[in-house]
């Protein structure tokens, strides 16, 4: 089959970075793509999402003034090809782009963009040292984003933003209801790909592929898990939960969280979440992993998890799982639309909701019982702001050990002796974290 051409890609993935611009994310603009030009698109906007802070900078210094979003979205993907230099030729990244001009409904301005491209090439090294001259042009991401983290984490906000800046290993999670680690991994091996073990039931492949490829994928032997989303089940579970216990998992879809806890322990699982489409997705996952075994019962439920009274039946949960709506900061690795689609306002805005979610939910469990509060977000604010805040206003809630904030690539932001012993007994060694996303965990006990 005949490769695209890389005049058609720019031109869509022209469309997919204006549509970021312009507020909306990838998850909407990339399933536009006609599916034969889809991953080679997605490769190039994720590249010049990555560069985004540098690319924008480029763009303002090259022209005079504003062009129309795409084709400031087509010099942004062309400049972010150029600035790596690696998959084609120069002269052949200008053609291109000029000949995508059409497409975008904007033949007059190929002088224009020839222009800017050429210029580019003559002046690289002084146009780049000026785009890299703000926090945004140097560290692609908004200079708000930036600040928080220095002052967040002030030892590690660099490597944060480094880490961000690279793609994200693929990790799966071994079903072992129905086959062990040891015996997944040797199918990989005999398809000759190359995996390495993280926590108790993953594996960080050393090259992405497509699940559909993946061994027993369509029988529910694996499924795809970022290793710090890993952490959470076993968290919860602890020691163990009695046969049959009643657990609760608020903001459960697409239900990976959900899946894991059914695949470690028999249980009476509620699993809430108050998107109706993102619902239909848990009980996806659900069918495709054979899940509930015997032994477990599942009740899947379109609910606002904050509105009780529309939903609980009156008796108290042994745990809750409370993975809350946040900024997705810590994901940005897999997601780098996230850090051009969030503002500064967002991350109290979702702190209040967290505060609610976390009130409402806390008089559901038992006493004695356990609630984890997770967040794949890197701000204090979404995270050990919000749970101290929280236990301060609730005499019954004890802390136990917990992560508290991962950081994407490895590094604990506060690495208690707790914390490090913690990790460690769910072989998380500083191997395994480098396949790790940014994420916060909290656990907590009722008196």
């Amino acid at each position: 089959m005949q490769a695209p051409a890389l005049r058609d890609q720019l031109t869509q993935a022209a469309r997919c970075v204006a549509a970021v611009r312009a507020g909306r994310s990838l998850a909407e603009a990339l399933p536009t793509v006609p599916d034969a030009l889809r991953p080679g698109v997605q490769a190039l906007v994720f590249d010049t999402l990555r560069q985004g802070g540098t690319t924008q900078a480029l763009v303002r210094l090259l022209a005079e003034h504003a062009p129309p979003p795409r084709v400031a979205a087509l010099l942004e993907v062309a400049l972010a090809l150029l600035v790596r230099g690696e998959a084609y030729a120069p002269y052949t990244v200008v053609d291109q782009a000029v000949q995508a001009l059409p497409a975008l409904r904007a033949p007059a301005l190929r002088g224009f963009v020839n222009a800017c491209l050429r210029r580019f090439l003559r002046e690289q090294a002084a146009l780049l040292e000026r785009a890299r001259a703000t926090p945004q042009g140097r560290w692609n991401h908004p200079t708000w984003w930036v600040q928080r983290l220095q002052a967040d984490h002030p030892l590690l906000w660099a490597d944060v933003l480094q880490a961000d800046n690279e793609p994200a290993p693929m990790v799966l999670r071994v079903n072992r209801r129905r086959i062990t680690r040891t015996q997944y991994l040797a199918q990989l091996v005999l398809q000759g790909w190359s995996a390495q073990p993280i926590g108790d039931d993953g594996l960080v492949l050393e090259d992405a592929v497509p699940v559909q490829q993946l061994p027993g994928w369509a029988a529910g032997w694996v499924s795809v898990q970022d290793g710090a989303a890993q952490l959470a089940a076993p968290l919860l579970l602890g020691a163990g939960l009695r046969p049959g216990a009643r657990v609760l998992d608020a903001c459960a879809a697409p239900g990976g969280k959900t899946a894991h806890l059914l695949e470690l322990a028999d249980l009476e699982l509620w699993a809430l979440d108050a998107d109706g489409q993102r619902v239909r997705r848990i009980d996806e996952t659900l069918q495709r992993l054979g899940l509930p075994a015997a032994g477990s019962t599942v009740r899947v439920l379109h609910a606002d998890a904050a509105d009780v009274r529309a939903w609980w039946d009156g008796r108290a949960f042994d745990a809750i799982v409370l993975d809350a709506p946040c900024t997705a900061s810590g994901i940005v690795r897999r997601h780098p639309d996230v850090r051009w689609l969030r503002r500064p306002s967002d991350v109290a805005r979702l702190a209040q909701q967290q505060a609610r979610l976390l009130r409402a939910l806390w008089p559901l469990l038992a006493p004695g019982g356990r609630l984890l509060y997770a967040t794949c977000s890197v701000f204090r604010g979404e995270g050990q702001q919000v749970v101290e805040a929280f236990v301060a206003e609730q005499p019954q809630a004890r802390r136990l050990p917990a992560p508290g904030h991962l950081l994407p690539g490895g590094r604990v932001a506060d690495a208690t002796p707790a914390a490090e012993a913690l990790l460690a007994a769910h072989a998380m060694g500083d191997n395994a974290r480098r396949g790790m996303d940014g994420f916060f965990y909290a656990l907590l006990q009722r008196a």
